[in-house]
């Protein structure tokens, strides 16, 4: 039914390999999906598909043969066991992998609605933590998230996996703090900063209008400039005796709350 490629030294092959371990040409425009939930996530947002590997030996779930219906045929390419696993990521990701393009969206390409909620995340480094945030925006519908000046490329395929396809789910521009901020600043669109120096708790604040909360790194904060150019200053109340939060876990009680504070109508 499918093109079967049997051979390591495919190109093909060897190029899906580069692209698994953060290598080759092309690693700018394309990137691997693997893993049932992060693929049915990729279609439904219609990423475009490059290609499709098809593991026969390794498929056991109709889950799987159903996303490959989905697929253009002429693009899934039938391979063994062998190759799958020099290629896979993770061990259980159903016999199936996509490549696909790599898309990147552009602050004068997002239509915003009334009252929009924004997350900004300023230099992003742990892949992990960023998935995790991924799934908090989804879950709470923010309707953009930026990420200024990252550490980790954001079609690292920790990501795709700790977010669980949610990267397609969400909104995401990748830019510079500095362009942000005259974004945020032409669409009258209110900056929070976190900052355990100040002495405002998140809770006391009105999320219900134009509202971007900005996370930084867990080892350094949020810099000087963004710390500037905020219009308010929050923090969250702790009460044990740690001074701080993991960023993702930061993230939700402050996302949240702004989805309270709107009804969790957005």
């Amino acid at each position: 039914m499918f093109e079967r490629i049997t051979s390591p030294a495919n190109p093909k092959v060897k190029n899906l390999i580069k692209l698994g371990k953060g290598r080759g040409k092309d690693r700018k425009e394309n990137f691997i999906i693997e893993g049932t939930k992060e693929i049915e996530m990729a279609l439904e947002a219609g990423v475009e598909i490059h290609s499709a590997f098809y593991c026969p030996e390794v498929c056991d779930d109709q889950e799987i043969l159903d996303l490959i219906d989905r697929i253009n045929p002429g693009r899934v390419f039938e391979i063994p066991e062998s190759i799958y696993r020099k290629v896979a990521y993770r061990d259980s990701t159903g016999g199936l992998l996509l490549v696909a393009r790599s898309e990147y969206v552009n602050l004068s390409d997002i239509k915003l609605a009334n009252s929009p909620l924004v997350l900004i995340l300023e230099s992003v480094e742990k892949p992990g933590n960023l998935g995790a945030i991924l799934r908090t925006a989804d879950a709470a519908n923010i309707d953009l998230v930026i990420l200024c000046d990252p550490l980790t490329d954001l079609f690292n395929p920790n990501i795709i996996r700790s977010s669980i396809g949610c990267i397609f789910t969400v909104p995401i521009v990748v830019c510079s703090s500095d362009a942000a901020i005259s974004w945020l600043r032409e669409n009258k669109i209110s900056i929070f900063a976190t900052d355990l120096a100040t002495e405002i708790y998140y809770h006391q604040h009105d999320f219900t209008g134009a509202s971007a909360i900005v996370m930084g790194t867990e080892h350094s904060g949020i810099s000087e400039l963004w710390l500037r150019e905020c219009d308010q200053k929050i923090k969250i109340p702790m009460r044990g005796k740690i001074d701080s939060l993991n960023v993702s876990t930061a993230t939700a009680i402050l996302v949240f709350e702004a989805a309270r504070q709107r009804g969790f109508s957005n």
